[in-house]
């Protein structure tokens, strides 16, 4: 699949997002990426050849603090070739980006697991 081609099925599976959730992410940049850098997937704890399929990196609004906003804004990473080696039609690819941002989301709002098992986002 083409970088545009999957941009499209990246916006395709925000829009499912129930708008409750999704009104979250007007204050997040999205990054559609090949994969996780080495680096990143070492910094957090994983082996090289996890299937990572995104990441919040942020402060989340639990930890900010009045006093000393963040340096750099809240931004979701999509990585799109775990996404594609996992997925096997294009139905699966765009709900498992849903759950992908919706777990993102998550984190940047402090919520746990537990939180989107209620949403049914497992």
């Amino acid at each position: 699949m083409t970088n545009r081609e999957f941009d499209q099925v990246v916006q395709r599976a925000i829009r499912r997002i129930p708008e409750e959730i999704r009104k979250h992410l007007k204050n997040i940049m999205i990054s559609v990426q090949d994969r996780p850098s080495p680096d990143i997937l070492d910094e957090m704890g994983y082996p090289p050849d996890e299937a990572l399929f995104g990441l919040y990196y942020g402060t989340s609004l639990l930890e900010r603090s009045l006093n000393e906003p963040p340096l750099y804004p809240d931004t979701i990473f999509i990585y799109q070739e775990p996404l594609e080696e996992f997925c096997e039609t294009l139905e699966e690819l765009e709900e498992e980006i849903e759950i992908t941002v919706v777990h993102e989301i998550a984190h940047y709002l402090g919520m746990d697991e537990d939180w989107l098992i209620e949403l049914g986002y497992e």
